[in-house]
């Protein structure tokens, strides 16, 4: 149990049967009436950001969140199959699971899934990786005076601005974190 003056950003807490993580927090003692917490919690499972006053004294159950590093194998229709490295066993997880992630993850890659009470809620693809563009807009010659950019399409069908020196058959690095383009590889 933790109370809620104890909060720290990172904490994952169990509110009303579900899990949260905080986002940010604040004590505030005002000059007349009882202290309080304002917090920005996070749902893991849904995603949804809530805003939520606590009494200091309240205590509430930690939540355990573990995370496995598993291999992303294939798709099939709405399933998508991940392998544990260690024991080999296959997770099918559906769209709503991966959705996100699926934007950045190719095969064989390895991703981090997180479980909570043993149900898998959410795939973290890795920070950086690289992927091929499939279909970039030609550069037009001369407009190169400022950071001008152009759509590309990536392999896992991502949409990405890129510098315009970026061409079809390019592999370049991407933040996963912010979708943006880093780097061409």
């Amino acid at each position: 149990m933790i109370s809620a003056g104890e909060f720290r950003k990172g904490v994952t807490i169990e509110v009303d049967g579900q899990v949260f993580v905080i986002v940010d927090f604040q004590h505030v003692k005002p000059g007349k009436g009882a202290a309080f917490v304002r917090t920005k919690i996070k749902n893991v499972v849904t995603g949804g950001v809530l805003e939520r006053t606590f009494n200091p004294s309240d205590k509430y159950p930690r939540a355990h969140i573990e995370t496995k590093e598993m291999e992303y194998l294939y798709n099939d229709g709405d399933l998508y199959y991940f392998m544990d490295n260690e024991t080999y066993e296959q997770l099918p997880l559906n769209r709503d699971q991966v959705d996100e992630a699926m934007s950045f993850v190719k095969e064989n890659t390895t991703v981090t899934i997180r479980f909570f009470k043993g149900e898998a809620f959410s795939v973290d693809p890795p920070n950086f990786v690289e992927l091929q563009v499939v279909e970039a807009e030609p550069g037009v010659r001369g407009d190169t005076a400022s950071n001008v950019q152009k759509n590309a399409i990536l392999e896992t069908g991502y949409r990405i601005q890129v510098p315009l020196f970026v061409n079809q058959g390019d592999t370049i690095r991407v933040d996963t974190r912010t979708g943006e383009y880093m780097e061409r590889v």
